[in-house]
């Protein structure tokens, strides 16, 4: 525990503790103090626990917390604040946490509110906890890379292997919140479990509540990036709905009418402040010292351009002299060495070829892959085309092609048990680079990024490219661009995955085989969900900007003027799209989520400015019809009169089909027979058919050449 000044609640939070008893658990309580002028110390020592104290100048949030893990020893590393008091079963709670999976790194619960919290902040703390629950049972919830990243040193308990890892950015605040993005992206799974209570709510007087929000925003800008926007009209129907959550809240309490009104107004000062206060926040480098210092709680102030949390090294916010700012190299940007080394070194020469080798029997493929978060959609196509290869008796290698170092922190065993967990259960080995490489009868890259590796490896006879989509496109003019490009021309045989991509292969001069995209009809089937008639669901992956978003919100605003009622539900992406209109937003999901959320919905909204997303034919098998872009890759795959309408490039001809599908019931039955039945012919099972020919080919293609370069 952090402590300065903590005696309010110090004794109690202490004995708290001490009567927390789990069998096989040895508790040791180290309290940091950093210059108490109330006998904290004191206290904490009478009550049995370590004490280390340092000067009120040397304290961190990131820092101190780091110093309090290397001065234990405990496999399990707990953090509380001062005021933070567990109730029973908190330890028991935590260890069970542990339990739920070998690769969970942290655990967390919820913030009870004490019997005098002011409405607004238990209502706050019982709704915000709630959400983090598993959805269905109420019980804990595990997260994994791709789910909340949300954390709190309030309440939290690390693997001591877990922080080490990662360790705690030194930033001012918010430094829980930087780790849980940093040990999502290496691998680490996340658990809340709602019986890890503390009984905790930070409640001040209103102008004390402003300088904290002050505080929490510079923070969080720090931490994770969010900039909080400048108070506008979506700001004043927040505030509204916060407000009538509130007095909904005290209802349901018991409240009387009087005190419903004195908190009423407390309710709107409280919210509003936090909007003004949170958006100054965000932007606190901006202002002088003395107007930051006055507006801190903490009375602290950042100088120059905001921290920006970097994995556990010292941050500071030193304004940049004249000479400029010394950066250290930093692994997570790539810096293109494969380019070079490729330039340098050329592509490698095949084998000599065998006659008829590879025309029929099994094959060794080594299948070079980029890093990979939880709920890659190119990796997932990838998985299970490779997972039914495995099944058809081919042995499969997997080489982790990761110069940015995004997987740095993950050993290959756990890697794989990701590529099991989250995906599909593959036998393939695990390889991290190249060191222990054996060869292979094919060599498949799967990325631009992977081509140049896989061009220069040795003890292959021949060498495939499996292309997804038109990669060039994903840059605008730029040297990444025309790299991209000029690895269609290194002579590889390309497996693509559609129509549109066979032809801009052929563009470039390559030979190619084509493959179809599968659906897993386990998953994606309709279900006996009720379904409402007037929900659009749109793919608003705006990370990504060949799926055109901000065309879709254009349409979907031109839709809703039409007709107000139409509830849009997006999903695709970590945090929120921003939209001008009222909407939900689901995250990112998982295969079974997004099957129910395609079953309750009545037109999937999917836009592909490149090669099409597997995500239509998955709605279509759900019996959800589809709009999508005219003229770009969709027709030669789902015809021109199925389950998918197309529509021009054009926010009101978009909005056009939308609103014909919402409101023609007959069409769009019509459009949801039709695509089930499409649906259903597509499986992965033909596509790996198509790619084993394509692969076969490739050796084929080589043996013929019998030549250097593929």
């Amino acid at each position: 525990m952090p402590v300065k000044d903590g005696a309010r609640y110090l004794a109690e939070l202490l004995d708290a503790v001490a009567a927390q008893r789990v069998a096989g658990v040895t508790v040791d309580v180290l309290v940091v103090d950093s210059g108490s002028a109330d006998g904290s110390p004191g206290l904490a020592r009478d009550r049995g626990a370590r004490v280390i104290e340092v000067a009120e100048s040397a304290f961190g949030h990131g820092r101190t917390r780091n110093l309090a893990a290397e001065a234990t020893t405990g496999d399990l590393v707990a953090f509380l604040t001062q005021d933070a008091t567990p109730v029973p079963g908190w330890l028991e709670a935590i260890v069970d946490g542990f339990s739920l999976a070998d690769d969970v790194g942290a655990v967390y619960g919820p913030h009870l509110p004490r019997e005098d919290t002011s409405p607004m902040i238990a209502r706050e703390l019982d709704a915000f906890f709630a959400g983090h629950a598993d959805a269905a049972t109420g019980g804990p919830a595990v997260a994994r890379a791709g789910g909340s990243s949300w954390l709190s040193n309030v309440n939290a308990a690390y693997r001591r292997d877990c922080w080490a890892a990662i360790r705690f950015d030194d930033i001012p605040y918010s430094e829980d919140l930087a780790f849980g993005q940093a040990m999502l992206a290496a691998g680490w799974a996340k658990v809340f479990h709602p019986g890890a209570a503390v009984r905790h709510a930070h409640d001040y007087p209103p102008v004390a509540f402003a300088r904290r929000y002050f505080d929490e925003y510079r923070g969080l800008r720090a931490s994770v990036g969010h900039v909080e926007p400048i108070p506008g009209r979506r700001a004043l129907l927040d505030v509204r709905g916060l407000v009538a959550a509130d007095r909904a809240w005290m209802a349901a309490q018991g409240y009387d009418g009087a005190a419903r009104c004195r908190w009423t107004a407390r309710s709107v000062l409280h919210h509003s402040s936090r909007k003004g206060f949170g958006a100054l926040g965000a932007r606190a480098h901006r202002l002088p010292p003395a107007v930051q210092r006055r507006l801190s709680l903490e009375g602290t102030v950042v100088a120059g351009a905001p921290a920006v949390a970097t994995g556990g090294q010292p941050v500071t916010g030193a304004t940049v002299g004249p000479r400029g700012e010394h950066i250290e190299a930093r692994l997570e940007q790539p810096t293109w060495q494969n380019v070079l080394t490729f330039s340098r070194a050329g592509i490698t020469s095949l084998l000599p070829p065998i006659p008829g080798h590879g025309a029929a029997g099994p094959l060794h493929l080594a299948v070079v892959i980029p890093p990979f978060q939880r709920g890659s959609g190119g990796h997932m196509s990838l998985f299970q085309l490779l997972l039914r290869l495995e099944r058809k008796g081919h042995t499969v290698s997997l080489w982790i092609d990761d110069e940015a170092g995004l997987m740095r922190e993950d050993r290959p065993a756990r890697i794989r048990r990701q590529i099991r967990d989250w995906f599909v259960p593959l036998e393939a080995p695990v390889f991290k680079g190249f060191d222990d490489w054996f060869g292979a009868d094919v060599a498949v890259a799967t990325g631009w990024q992977t081509a140049h590796s896989v061009a220069m490896l040795s003890g292959t006879r021949a060498r495939a490219y499996i292309v997804q989509d038109h990669e060039p496109e994903f840059y605008a003019t730029s040297a990444e661009s025309r790299w991209a490009a000029d690895t269609y021309r290194l002579g590889f045989h390309h497996l693509c995955g559609s129509p549109y991509l066979e032809a801009m292969v052929a563009s470039y001069g390559g030979t190619s085989s084509r493959f179809s995209f599968g659906v897993d009809h386990e998953l994606y089937h309709p279900r006996p969900i009720s379904r409402d008639p007037d929900t659009v669901v749109v793919y608003g992956r705006d990370a990504t900007p060949r799926r055109a978003v901000p065309l879709a919100i254009l349409a979907l605003t031109e839709l809703l003027e039409r007709r107000p009622r139409t509830r849009v539900v997006s999903f695709g992406s970590k945090l929120p799209v921003w939209m001008p209109f009222p909407h939900e937003h689901l995250g990112v999901l998982g295969a079974d989520e997004l099957a129910r959320a395609f079953g309750a919905g009545s037109v999937g909204f999917v836009l592909s400015m490149t090669n099409y997303s597997v995500i239509p034919q998955e709605m279509l098998a759900c019996g959800m019809p589809v709009v999508e872009l005219a003229g770009v890759s969709g027709e030669g795959i789902f015809g021109d009169d199925g389950g998918v309408t197309f529509a021009e490039f054009d926010p009101v001809r978009l909005a056009d089909a939308l609103e014909r599908l919402l409101d023609d019931r007959e069409e769009w039955a019509r459009r949801s027979a039709q695509g089930i039945a499409w649906a259903a012919g597509r499986s992965w099972d033909t596509g790996a058919d198509e790619v084993e020919a394509g692969l076969r080919e490739a050796l084929r293609l080589a043996g013929a050449r019998g030549k250097v370069t593929a």
